[in-house]
């Protein structure tokens, strides 16, 4: 795919260096296109070492290759990282004062914008116009990450990490209209990764989630202009999508208070956590030790079940109307496949969605793509092909759209 990686003026600038690598490496052909701004920031043999291409500022730069209508006319995405205030105003605009703002113009494929400035900037009247129009212009403008600034500040304002640009940009190769703003106002709760039942300090039953799947989901539902709130339990290596909000719970009774707490007022909540179904009566106070003593087995009880117990609360008016998704890891045996267990597990839960992965050695669990079933609590059944984690996050939050409205 050829993309175009556009570079702002801002301190942020050195974070691009990683995004123009991710695309390299992944096979992409790459193109930055910085503003002279961006130059004392990171020095334009930095970028043509990385991207392997030429690299200019001004549209007088190899002029019989007309690169002002070129670039944009032949991109299949446009990445500016990070997006200035400055620069989101003069393409606000329609300004075409440097090869980035012409090659915007001409661009008609996906573009995303990842803002980066302080937060008194992100936050004024006039950025916020700008980042309006520019969505109405069919933009995808990001939700920026929260944290250090430049000098001391803190706050929204901050270039999410090069990592989750990359999530979005690759997204949006797969399915150029994954990220709408059509979640704006609602307030989504989502549980994510595997819970840990301790057996004493040191051993705990555990499960093999890694917590990608739910993360996409709160990324993609933030970016598509939810509030949202993650529960998650063992992530680790995972970090906090930009514009989430993160409760970080280790057991299964853990992530119930956390979401039953969050769930209140929710609009939707999400279930793709996978939560243990047993935990040990007894936990050992000490290391349980080899040898005289040790234990023939664990004697183990059955936890509370999140998504079962949502379904009632709603039932009892005390969740209000939210719409609730459960995730369900199946495999196949002798009495059924995984569709049957499925749709006897909608039927047994209540919620108004199930997305159900088939799971085994090198699916769903541990790998960055996935597949499956989504079953509605109507009847319908709608296969979810395989690709990215994001790319399923994306259809589970298409359907979950109508149950909103």
């Amino acid at each position: 795919m050829r993309i175009v990686v556009g570079v702002g003026g801002g301190i942020a600038a050195y974070k691009a260096c990683s995004l123009v690598r991710k695309f390299t490496e992944t096979g992409h052909d790459v193109r930055v296109i910085p503003t002279e701004s961006a130059l004392q920031f990171v020095g334009k043999a930095t970028f043509e070492a990385l991207s392997g291409n030429p690299v200019n500022t001004g549209v007088f730069a190899d002029v019989p290759e007309v690169p002002h209508v070129r670039l944009g006319q032949e991109a299949d995405l446009v990445v500016i990282a990070p997006a200035t205030a400055d620069l989101m105003a003069r393409a606000a605009m329609g300004r075409a004062d440097d090869l980035l703002t012409a090659t915007l113009l001409t661009a008609r494929c996906p573009v995303l914008f990842a803002p980066a400035m302080h937060t008194e900037m992100w936050l004024h009247p006039a950025t916020v116009a700008n980042v309006r129009t520019l969505r109405s212009h069919g933009a995808i403008v990001a939700e920026p990450a929260s944290g250090r600034l430049t000098g001391a500040d803190t706050g929204p304002g901050r270039l999410p990490e090069a990592e989750e640009i990359f999530a979005l940009a690759s997204l949006l190769l797969e399915r150029a209209d994954a990220i709408p703003r059509d979640l704006e106002g609602r307030r989504v709760v989502v549980s994510a990764g595997g819970t840990r039942e301790p057996l004493d300090p040191v051993r705990f039953l555990g499960n093999r989630s890694s917590g990608k799947q739910g993360y996409a989901l709160a990324r993609l539902a933030a970016q598509r202009g939810a509030h949202v709130t993650l529960v998650a339990g063992n992530t680790v290596g995972l970090d906090t999508p930009a514009a989430v909000d993160l409760v970080q719970v280790t057991t299964a009774e853990q992530m119930r208070v956390a979401v039953d707490k969050h769930a209140a007022g929710a609009d939707a909540v999400i279930m793709a956590a996978a939560v243990a179904d047993f935990r040990p009566v007894h936990v050992a106070a000490a290391k349980i030790k080899k040898g005289a003593g040790e234990p023939n087995s664990i004697e183990l009880i059955k936890t509370d079940d999140i998504l079962s117990g949502l379904v009632q609360a709603r039932r009892d008016g005390r969740l209000g109307a939210a719409a609730i998704v459960g995730f369900a890891a199946e495999t196949g045996d002798e009495n059924g496949d995984v569709l049957t267990y499925a749709r006897a597990k909608l039927k047994r839960k209540g919620c108004d969605l199930l997305i159900v992965n088939a799971v085994g050695e090198g699916r769903a669990f541990e790998v960055d793509h996935n597949d499956g079933w989504l079953l509605g609590a109507d009847g319908t059944e709608q296969a979810l092909d395989h690709g990215s984690k994001a790319l399923l996050a994306s259809r589970v939050l298409d359907a979950l759209g109508p149950l909103l409205r």
